[in-house]
């Protein structure tokens, strides 16, 4: 792992407010999380009483997403805003995929505790000669690309899966998310592979979850990491002119489904996810 600074310091300073990946670990069934992250979190279910199905349901993507992407023949993933590790990590799926574990991961957080215990678990769990677990920042491209070669571990001439996993719906349009994806886009190889998934609000089921939408979007306001919401024709922008996998742009559950879904209607799902492949 790489990191600047004290990272004692960077763990303490992130302690006085929610932080967005704790709250999502929470949400998911996790255990690294603290009271100031539950207290914000059971706020948020008053508002919306399946948040934490929504946040199961990113989960549940990211799985079917890397296992498709191994299939495929991929074998290198940069996840960035890997958030806190929890069952399914990317190498583990894509080990179950491809036993010959032949796979390289690297996880990129900017969350110190995310971070931290992202190093426990690869020390305990992983390949350090296949992954690796460094300090970056999504907002940050150049910066974050440099560190993700200094590991030697990805190949940029070859095909990439960039992962990234309920991230966006942290990032505002004032934080220039067009110009960050678009960097990323063209770093990639042909054949590389782009998976997204974000909540969105659109088409709310009534009255009520619309002004609820509303309401979590100033919620988040008070966490570390304050967002937007965005429609499908608002969040497919960020695909650029990349393929999309087949089907699409959808609701997440409905993305290659496995019959776990928590939704037997995928809008209800309130995430929208889609992968999308590099043109050669």
């Amino acid at each position: 792992m790489s990191e600047t600074g004290d990272p004692l310091s960077a763990v303490e300073n992130s302690l006085d407010r929610p932080s967005a990946a704790r709250v999502y670990d929470y949400f998911i069934g996790g255990t690294t999380n603290y009271a100031i992250d539950r207290e914000f979190g059971e706020q948020v279910k008053q508002l919306l009483p399946k948040v934490d199905e929504y946040a199961v349901t990113c989960r549940q993507f990211l799985g079917r997403a890397v296992r498709y992407a191994a299939g495929a023949g991929v074998t290198q993933f940069v996840d960035i805003g890997s958030g806190l590790p929890t069952e399914g990590n990317v190498h583990e799926v894509a080990d179950e995929v491809r036993p010959e574990c032949d796979t390289k991961v690297v996880y990129i957080d900017n969350e110190p505790i995310a971070l931290a215990h992202s190093t426990l678990l690869l020390a305990e769990t992983a390949d350090p000669e296949r992954h690796h677990a460094i300090a970056a920042d999504l907002l940050a491209p150049e910066d974050l690309w440099e560190r993700v070669q200094a590991t030697e571990l990805i190949d940029f001439d070859q095909p990439v899966a960039l992962v990234i996993n309920a991230v966006l719906h942290f990032v505002k349009d004032e934080q220039d998310p067009d110009g960050v994806l678009e960097f990323y886009r063209r770093k990639l190889a042909p054949g590389s592979l782009l998976m997204l998934c974000q909540m969105t609000n659109e088409n709310p089921a009534s009255e009520q979850e619309r002004q609820a939408l509303l309401t979590l979007a100033d919620y988040y306001e008070r966490t570390t990491n304050p967002g937007q919401l965005r429609t499908a024709a608002e969040f497919s922008r960020f695909f650029g002119d990349w393929d999309m996998v087949e089907p699409g742009l959808v609701y997440a559950p409905a993305w290659h489904p496995d019959g776990n879904s928590l939704f037997k209607v995928p809008s209800e799902s309130r995430i929208l996810a889609g992968v999308a492949r590099k043109p050669a």
